[in-house]
């Protein structure tokens, strides 16, 4: 017959060990319907991205440029039939809530057409539908034990979770995009400030110099 204390150390490595796999079961990430893409978007050029929706689906597009220009762009959704659902010009970040009223396949683009010589890097967030739920209520007949509440609670803890570190990770690139590009302009306006003072010098150097320097006369002789 096992000692008590043997057996109060097996109960309590099994519950470390049932957390630990409940854990990793939350975070593995489910079928949802979302996309998440960062990429680059040339000086006029425009990007554009498709999605197959069924009818009834709700749907949420949220965009925010990270870097470059004074961080805009164009964007325009629509529908398989080509008709505009959502239309702004530059624009630096928003977010737009729509319900597919037809099957088929919706576009949304990226423009940056407007601008000539500086790219853009934007970040974008779709999704389709909602999250399916983690304890499916299908063939139940029992509500949810205090456990599968739990768990319930934890997942979307850590959807909140994801969504906070995805937006301060946006917030700190571009506050890192900016901050470059501040030393940047600050390294060239040293430099140049340095190659102005340089000029002065030298100019006041041959100023002062020719206040001091010996003027020779010539005198010419007229005969008579």
């Amino acid at each position: 017959m096992p000692r008590p204390g043997a057996a109060q150390r097996w109960v309590a490595a099994a519950g470390r060990w049932s957390c630990r796999l409940l854990a990793l079961l939350l975070l593995v990430p489910g079928p949802g319907g979302a996309s998440e893409i960062t990429f680059e978007l040339p000086d006029n050029a425009k990007q554009c991205f498709y999605e197959d929706i069924t009818q009834g689906t709700k749907c949420t597009l949220e965009f925010q440029v990270i870097t470059g220009g004074h961080y805009d762009v164009d964007c325009r959704l629509e529908d398989p039939d080509g008709n505009v659902l959502y239309k702004e010009m530059k624009k630096q970040y928003d977010s737009f809530t729509f319900t597919a009223s037809k099957n088929g396949t919706y576009k949304f683009c990226f423009s940056n057409e407007f601008s000539t010589f500086t790219h853009k890097t934007v970040y974008f967030d779709f999704q389709v539908g909602e999250d399916p739920p983690l304890f499916p209520s299908e063939n139940r007949v029992s509500a949810l034990t205090q456990m599968e509440s739990a768990c319930v609670s934890i997942h979307e803890a850590l959807k909140s979770v994801i969504d906070y570190q995805t937006h301060f990770r946006l917030r700190e690139a571009q506050g890192r995009s900016r901050a470059e590009d501040l030393n940047t302009r600050v390294a060239y306006w040293s430099v140049g400030e340095a190659l102005i003072l340089l000029v002065v010098s030298i100019g006041q150097v041959f100023l002062l110099k020719s206040f001091f320097s010996d003027k020779r006369t010539t005198t010419t002789r007229v005969g008579s």
